[in-house]
């Protein structure tokens, strides 16, 4: 689909690696990513296996979304273990640098941690190198400043959480990734940073009361997670997380709903038609971010208006901006869920 640059899955309520096996073969440019893989669900072995086929299957176009989740999810939804998500996922990186330089230059693997060791990898079980710029590129999602100061000494890419307003992006996520590429090597530069897209699309008022209805509930889902009361905080909100998360418990999500107003929504979301959202975007993102992502599936309209729109809302932009749409469920996969699966279009999308 002309205008865009890259497609990414999400892991909801499905796998997002395998529609991406797919997608590998079906296209020939855009880049294609996990946004996100459950890094603390999986141990780094098996991430980098997946990671370099895919990367093999794509020619390089892989890029590995990785986040840590909350710990009811990693342990009591997943069974694994869970401690300190920041030096965990410090140590998650470091071994998979290792694993990836044991497979690309056959050196030993001997990679030692608190919360994994890897010091095994025999020639039968090693896939062997990729040609030079195909390795898998590494990007890590992060809500608090201490995660995102750790991303810059390992990663080439940021993924912010898809609740974020500018006051956290501005205080507390640009300043944090400075500070981690000072303590890190200081002259490369700052991982690329990507902002998600709630988008409540319609061409009349009616269609966009509905859609925004059904955006409504997934910021109002992230913020009753206590990670994000930061977010909250940063725009007066705060008192309203606790609230969330106790509708939360008693399984009272169209109450959540409520809860987030249209003020709220004024501050996460995109209202309007698919024409009127270029400028719109441009205006919160130009010049904050290098790459935006839409977090739900765009509308079904004709391949020509969606095109339109990706190249209005690059042309829009202060400086060039990737645009990513998100992927679609129906092209890959049945999912109903946002962000599982790809929205491009058909399998010759290049």
């Amino acid at each position: 689909m002309s205008g865009s640059t890259g497609c990414g899955a999400g892991e909801i309520a499905h796998d997002p690696l395998l529609p991406l096996g797919v997608a590998a073969g079906a296209t020939r440019r855009i880049s294609l990513g996990t946004a996100i893989t459950l890094a603390f669900a999986r141990n780094p072995m098996s991430v980098a296996y997946q990671a370099w086929d895919l990367a093999a299957a794509s020619e390089g176009r892989f890029v590995l979304g990785l986040g840590a989740q909350v710990k009811a999810h990693i342990t009591r939804r997943f069974s694994m273990h869970w401690d300190n998500p920041v030096a965990q996922m410090r140590e998650y990186l470091e071994a998979l640098h290792a694993i990836f330089a044991a497979f690309q230059h056959d050196v030993p693997l001997d990679h030692r941690g608190r919360y994994c060791a890897h010091s095994l990898l025999t020639p039968a079980f090693n896939p062997g190198p990729l040609p030079d710029g195909h390795a898998p590129q590494i990007a890590l999602a992060a809500v608090g400043a201490a995660m995102t100061r750790g991303r810059r000494r390992a990663v080439l890419g940021g993924l912010p959480a898809p609740l974020h307003d500018h006051p956290v992006h501005r205080h507390r996520h640009l300043p944090a990734l400075v500070e981690g590429r000072d303590r890190a090597v200081s002259e490369k530069p700052l991982p690329w940073r990507l902002g998600h897209l709630m988008l409540a699309i319609g061409d009349n008022a009616e269609e966009q009361a509905a859609a925004t209805e059904r955006v409504r509930k997934q910021p109002a889902f992230y913020g009753s997670t206590p990670a994000y009361v930061e977010v909250l905080r940063s725009i007066g909100y705060e008192n309203l997380q606790p609230e969330l998360l106790t509708l939360s418990k008693h399984g009272r999500w169209d109450d959540m709903s409520a809860l987030f107003d249209d003020d709220l929504m004024e501050r996460f979301a995109f209202r309007g038609t698919l024409e009127e959202l270029p400028q719109k975007i441009a205006h919160r993102y130009a010049g904050r971010v290098d790459r935006v992502a839409s977090y739900f599936p765009l509308p079904d309209y004709p391949e020509e208006r969606i095109s339109a729109f990706l190249s209005a809302a690059r042309a829009a932009a202060e400086r060039p901006v990737a645009v990513i749409p998100s992927w679609s469920r129906t092209t890959f996969c049945a999912s109903p869920t946002p962000s599982s699966c790809s929205a491009i279009g058909t399998p010759n999308v290049s």
